[in-house]
């Protein structure tokens, strides 16, 4: 039976913040791609014959998965140790699932995301092979690497050397004002809005609790707190932006993100594919398996609890900071080379995301990956036959949400 698709985008977004909820529609109405951005559940709930075929047969290995994975989900921030590093930088859904799915996803996304790029069928065609065969040869060669400013080329490179010379003070000013040599959020309804008093009142009890059981505890007194606007998937959930004293003074200042943790999307999906980890609390479940699939984590990453729910708390990542995939983004003529650079090393960190968190809690080893790897020859067709039909499922997925949503199924 076909899915109701309006109905299933209704029920899975309900309950939400409503003034955040109504941009994430408007979000999701304006492209194919911004559609798959806020609809991950029903991605996973309408996956083609091929693509379970994929996730069925006996020879493909579980591997630990983003489960969102898709062209702008690849970003920059500041490990731990304070480099900038370029990695698959979102969580939420991860789950232990097919390692064909990530690239599945990844794939439909280029397809629908290269919208308006001018690109042919054969020039897309040319760009997922680049990323088939670069993510199969980093399978093959079994090294769990990682991109930073040295070992970067292409659209990444520039990416990280521009941000190389950012300085604090400048991101400061563009997120918050200056209110008598004071730091203040900005909201201005794009990247922020107004928390409640109650909302400011429980996240600086929160970061109190917090700060007592760091080293340095004044570096997260709370100066200001506003609801964060970022993401599609997630608007509507709660999340706050918060502006904490830092090193002292207004330019040593930090802004972090504290975001609620919820079930992942491809649970309901995974049944009968082996079990999960008994996690603790989703925020559990995010944080270490993002731990466990990048080379370095963000800074500040940790799950925290706030009036009985799991929250995730981590270094505010600017969404400036990842790779637009657009004409404008690139000079003229170099549009397909620099597009073949971005997916070859998109391709290389989803191979050493797996293996470097194979053999953790239920993931299969290293060697089947490898092994995955060397017969590409067999999976490849598979997957470029389930990356056509998920891209037509979703642009008939988004044409009627498009139409329920200009005859007002998703006004306030």
């Amino acid at each position: 039976m076909a899915l109701d698709v309006i109905a299933e985008i209704s029920l899975y977004n309900a309950g939400r913040d409503a003034e955040r909820l109504q941009m994430k529609y408007r979000r999701m109405r304006a492209s194919d791609f911004a559609f798959l951005r806020g609809s991950c559940h029903l991605f996973f709930a309408q996956l083609p014959g091929e693509a379970l075929l994929l996730g069925g047969k006996a020879d493909i290995p579980q591997a630990w998965a983003c489960g969102d994975l898709h062209i702008e989900n690849f970003g920059s921030f500041k490990g731990e140790n304070r480099l900038v590093y370029f990695d698959i930088n979102d969580f939420d859904e991860a789950a232990l699932a097919p390692c064909s799915w990530d690239a599945l996803r990844l794939l439909t996304s280029l397809q629908v995301g290269a919208q308006g790029l001018q690109l042919s069928e054969n020039e897309l065609a040319a760009l997922s092979q680049v990323f088939v065969d670069r993510y199969a040869g980093a399978l093959r060669e079994g090294r769990a690497l990682w991109i930073e400013r040295e070992t970067a080329s292409g659209p990444v490179h520039t990416l990280l050397s521009d941000l190389q010379g950012r300085k604090r003070a400048a991101f400061l000013n563009s997120r918050t004002r200056l209110d008598d040599k004071q730091r203040r959020l900005k909201l201005d309804g794009k990247k922020a809005l107004a928390a409640s008093e109650a909302e400011r009142a429980e996240v600086a009890a929160l970061m109190q609790a917090f700060a007592k059981t760091q080293a340095k505890p004044d570096f997260f007194e709370v100066l200001d707190v506003g609801r964060r606007i970022a993401g599609t998937g997630s608007l509507g959930l709660p999340r706050y932006v918060l502006l904490v004293a830092g090193k002292g003074g207004p330019d040593e200042n930090y802004l972090l993100d504290l975001k609620l943790a919820v079930p992942s999307s491809l649970m309901p999906h995974l049944q009968g594919r082996g079990p999960q980890p008994a996690w603790p609390s989703e925020a559990e479940r995010i944080v270490a398996t993002q731990r466990s699939m990048q080379a370095l984590s963000p800074a500040f990453l940790q799950t925290v609890q706030m009036q009985g729910q799991h929250f995730v708390l981590r270094d505010l990542q600017p969404s400036e900071d990842r790779i637009a995939i657009a004409a404008e983004s690139f000079k003229p003529g170099e549009l397909a080379k620099k597009l073949a650079q971005l997916m070859a090393s998109m391709a290389e960190l989803l191979a050493w995301a797996q293996l470097r968190s194979s053999g953790r809690r239920g993931a299969c080893p290293a060697d089947a990956l490898i092994e995955f790897g060397h017969a590409q020859s067999q999976w490849q067709p598979q997957l470029m036959r389930a990356t056509q039909a998920c891209t037509e499922q979703l642009r008939a997925d988004a044409a009627a949400f498009n139409k329920a949503y200009d005859g007002g199924a998703f006004a306030a």
